[in-house]
C-alpha cells in the first residue's frame, strides 16, 4: 500500500475496523473472501480481534500494525482479518475459547494464527513490538508462525486439530442432572458470599469486576426470610459491595455511571471504557438495593447512572442506546480525561471548594496513576462528618460546596476533548438497556425515563425485527454508516424478548406482549436443541454455507462473562411466557436447560449467577402483582425486589385484551371504586384490594 492510501476497511460499517483503515495492511473483515484467498496463496491468516473501546488494541496498533516493517512482515506472509467482538460475538467467543486453549489466557486484542480453513494453530493477546514482558516481539512471533505453518505443516494441522476438538468438548456440557431446586440455589448463593472481599467489597482480589448478577442474587436471597442466617450474610455482601463500589474510582464521581473493571481490588483506578451493558446491570442492583434496603445512597447512585446513560449514551431524537465510551481520547492519554492534579482542581475551584473537594475525592499531590503520579482518580476519601471536623461549617454548607465544586470540575472536563463514544445501537444491549431503565424508572418515579425506554424499544423492534426473517444483531452503526445485515445471536433474541415483556407490565399495552412471545418462539425454532435440550447461541440455518472456522463449533452459552448468559436469560423468558399463558411447552423447555446444565453449574460459582436468577424463578411460584388505576399501590407493590415478582399495571380499557392466564382472572374481578391491586401466586390469585395495607398483607 502507497502512503496515504486507505485499505479495505474504510468501506467497514465498525467504527474499530474502520480506525485502521489507514495502516498499512491488506486487512479484509471476516468473510469466505479472506479464507479462499488464504487457501489461494497457501499462507496462514492472521486474525485480530479488539473493540473501539480497548485501550490494549490501540496500542498494539500503533506500535505493531502502523509499522512499516511489521506491514511488510504480514502483507507478505499473511492474509489478515479484523473483527470488532462487539460486531461479530460468535466470532470472538469461540477463538477466545480456541487461544484460552492454547495459552492459558484471552482477552483483547486477541492474536491467533489459523489456517486457510480458520482453524487456530497458535495464538495469545498483546504482542510488545519488542521482546519484553517476558513475551516474543510480534515480529518475532509473525516469522516463527509463517515459517511453522511452510515447513512443519504437520505439526500446524496436528495442532489445529486438537484446538478444534477442545473447543468442541469444552462447550458440549455433559453436566444433566434431574430437577434442580433450593439446594443448588443455595450453593450458588454462598458461593457468592464465601469469595467477598470483607476489607474492599465485591468478590476475590485484583483485577476486580462488579459481577452484578452475583449482587441481584444476593439481593434477592436477602429478601428471604426462609434462611435468616444466609439472608443476613446475603444482605451484608450486596450492601457493602454497592456502596464501596460507589465509593471507588470505578464510579465517574462527576459524570455518573461505572467503568468496567478496577485494576486494584480497592476499586479506585479502573480501566476506564464505559459500557452499556455493565451500566444496565449495574443500575438494576443499585435499584433493587434501593427497593430492598431503602438506602438513599443507592437511589442517588441510580440516578447517576441513568443521568450518564441519558447524557452520553442515548440518541434522544430517534431512540436507542449507544454501546460505549472510550477508555481513552489518545494513546497518550491513558485515563487523563477523568482523572486530576491538584493543581488542575486547584485552578477551577474557590479556594473553600478546594478544601471540601480536596478531602471528599481524595486529591493529593502523590496520586493514582503510574504514567503521571501527580494524577488522581476521583475517589471518595472522607465522609461528611470528618470533613466537617476538618474545615468546619455545617453538614449542608460542606454539602453545597461539594455540589459546588462537582459542577465546576464536571464543567471544566467537558472541555478536555472527549473519549469517543461508539454509537453503533446493538439489538441485545439494547434489551438490557431498555429493561433496566423502565425497573429504574417505576422506582424511581422517571416518566420521562420510562417515555425513552419505550421509544428505544419501538425503534429496535422496527429496525431488527422481521416476522419471518428474524432479529438483526445491530440495529444502526454510528455516524450514519450503513452496513450488511448480521443474524442476530441468542443473546440478542432473550434479551429483547425480556424487555418486551418488561415494556407490557409497564404499560399494559398487548402489542409488547404479543412481540415477546414471537420473539420466544422464534427463539426456541431457531436456537433451542430439541435432542440434548438448551440453546445455540446460534442458529443453523439450512442450506446455508458451511460455518467459517471454529463457527462450526456449537455452543451453549453457560458462563457470565461479564453479560449474562444467553442459556439463563433464555429461560428467564420462557418461565415468564408460561406465568402468562400456562401453555405447558414453555416451562418443559426451560426446565429441560436448567436440568442440562444442573450438574456443572456449581463449578463456574460468580460465573453462573443468571443460571441461579432463572433457577430462582423455577423454584419459586411467580408473584404477579396487577395494579388497577392506583400510583399509590404500584409503589407499594414495586417495593423490595424479588427475581419471581412482577408488577403489572393495567388500566380497565385493557381488561380486554390480556394475556390468556391473565385473561382467565382479571376479567372476573368485581367493579371496584378507585383503584385496586390483585395478588395472584402461580394459579392462586387472592381477593383485590384497595389500600395499602391490605397490598402489605396480601404480599406478606
Amino acid at each position: 500500500m502507497s502512503d496515504g492510501q486507505e485499505n479495505s476497511l474504510g468501506r467497514a460499517a465498525s467504527a474499530y475496523l474502520r480506525s485502521a483503515k489507514h495502516q498499512p495492511i491488506d486487512w479484509h473483515e471476516w468473510g469466505a473472501e479472506a479464507f479462499e484467498k488464504a487457501a489461494a496463496e497457501d499462507k496462514p491468516v492472521l486474525l485480530d480481534i479488539g473493540a473501539v473501546w480497548c485501550h490494549w488494541c490501540h496500542v498494539m496498533d500503533r506500535e505493531s500494525y502502523e509499522n512499516a516493517e511489521t506491514a511488510r512482515i504480514i502483507n507478505d506472509l499473511f492474509v489478515a482479518v479484523k473483527v470488532d467482538r462487539d460486531e461479530r460475538p460468535d466470532v470472538d467467543t469461540r477463538y477466545q475459547a480456541a487461544i484460552s486453549t492454547i495459552s492459558g489466557q484471552g482477552g483483547w486484542p486477541l492474536t491467533a494464527f489459523l489456517t486457510p480453513e480458520g482453524k487456530p494453530y497458535f495464538g495469545g493477546t498483546y504482542f510488545p513490538p519488542d521482546d519484553r514482558y517476558g513475551r516474543p516481539s510480534f515480529q518475532r512471533v509473525l516469522l516463527t508462525m509463517a515459517d511453522v505453518f511452510q515447513n512443519k505443516r504437520g505439526e500446524v494441522d496436528e495442532s489445529a486439530g486438537s484446538v478444534m476438538l477442545a473447543i468442541e468438548e469444552n462447550e458440549s456440557f455433559s453436566g444433566h442432572a434431574g430437577n434442580p431446586g433450593p439446594e443448588l440455589l443455595a450453593k450458588l448463593v454462598d458461593s457468592a458470599i464465601q469469595q467477598f472481599d470483607e476489607r474492599n467489597g465485591g468478590f476475590g482480589s485484583q483485577p476486580k469486576f462488579p459481577h452484578s448478577g452475583a449482587i441481584d442474587l444476593l439481593i434477592d436471597a436477602a429478601s428471604r426470610t426462609g434462611d435468616a442466617e444466609r439472608s443476613e450474610a446475603a444482605k451484608k455482601v450486596a450492601v457493602f459491595s454497592l456502596l464501596k463500589m460507589a465509593a471507588g474510582g470505578i464510579h465517574d464521581q462527576l459524570a455518573g455511571g461505572f467503568h468496567r473493571y478496577s485494576v486494584d481490588e480497592r476499586w479506585v483506578v479502573p480501566h476506564f471504557e464505559k459500557m452499556a451493558y455493565d451500566n444496565t446491570e449495574l443500575l438494576k442492583n443499585y435499584v433493587h438495593a434501593f427497593q430492598t434496603f431503602g438506602e438513599p445512597e443507592f437511589a442517588r447512585v441510580a440516578s447517576g447512572i441513568l443521568r450518564w446513560m441519558e447524557e452520553w449514551l442515548s440518541d434522544r431524537e430517534r431512540g436507542g442506546f449507544y454501546a460505549s465510551q472510550d477508555a481513552d481520547d489518545s494513546l497518550d492519554d491513558d485515563g487523563d480525561y477523568f482523572t486530576w492534579t491538584r493543581k488542575e482542581a486547584r485552578a477551577v475551584l474557590e479556594e473553600d471548594e478546594f478544601a471540601v473537594a480536596a478531602l471528599y475525592f481524595n486529591i493529593r499531590d502523590v496520586g493514582d496513576m503510574r504514567h503521571n503520579p501527580q494524577k488522581n482518580v476521583l475517589h471518595v476519601g472522607a465522609t461528611l462528618d470528618g470533613i466537617v471536623k476538618s474545615v468546619g461549617g455545617t453538614h449542608e454548607g460542606v454539602r453545597a460546596l461539594l455540589e459546588s465544586a462537582a459542577k465546576k470540575m464536571y464543567a471544566t472536563r467537558l472541555q478536555r476533548k472527549t473519549p469517543y463514544i461508539d454509537k453503533t445501537i446493538y439489538t441485545g444491549w439494547n434489551g438490557m438497556c431498555v429493561s433496566a431503565t423502565l425497573e429504574a424508572a417505576r422506582v424511581l418515579g422517571l416518566e420521562e425515563t420510562r417515555a425513552f425506554a419505550l421509544k428505544s424499544l419501538d425503534r429496535v423492534l422496527e429496525v431488527a425485527w422481521r416476522t419471518g426473517e428474524g432479529l438483526a444483531h445491530v440495529v444502526a452503526y454510528g455516524e450514519g454508516v450503513a452496513g450488511a445485515r448480521i443474524a442476530g445471536v441468542l443473546e440478542d433474541y432473550a434479551f429483547l424478548a425480556n424487555a418486551a415483556l418488561d415494556a407490557w407490565e409497564s404499560t399494559g399495552e398487548l402489542k409488547y406482549f404479543t412481540v415477546a412471545r414471537e420473539l420466544a418462539d422464534t427463539m426456541l425454532a431457531r436456537f433451542y436443541d430439541a435432542a440434548g435440550s438448551g440453546f445455540f447461541d446460534t442458529e443453523k440455518v439450512e442450506g446455508a454455507a458451511a460455518p467459517l472456522g471454529v463457527l462450526s463449533a456449537r455452543r451453549k452459552p453457560l458462563q457470565d462473562a461479564p453479560v449474562p448468559a444467553g442459556n439463563p436469560v433464555a429461560v428467564t423468558v420462557l418461565l415468564r411466557l408460561f406465568a402468562l399463558t400456562n401453555e405447558a411447552g414453555y416451562e418443559a423447555c426451560a426446565r429441560a436447560t436448567l436440568e442440562m446444565f444442573a450438574g456443572v453449574v456449581e463449578h463456574f460459582g460468580l460465573y453462573a449467577a443468571s443460571y441461579g436468577l432463572a433457577l430462582r424463578r423455577a423454584v419459586e411460584a411467580s408473584l404477579q402483582v396487577c395494579v388497577l388505576g392506583s400510583d399509590e399501590l404500584e409503589k407499594v407493590a414495586a417495593r423490595k425486589f424479588l427475581v419471581n415478582k412482577s408488577v403489572i399495571r393495567l388500566s380497565r380499557e385493557q381488561m380486554g385484551m390480556l394475556p390468556p392466564a391473565l385473561a382467565e382472572t382479571l376479567p372476573h374481578v368485581p367493579e371496584m371504586a378507585g383503584g385496586f391491586a390483585l395478588v395472584c401466586s402461580g394459579k392462586t390469585c387472592l381477593p383485590p384490594v384497595s389500600d395499602v395495607q391490605g397490598l402489605l398483607a396480601a404480599l406478606g
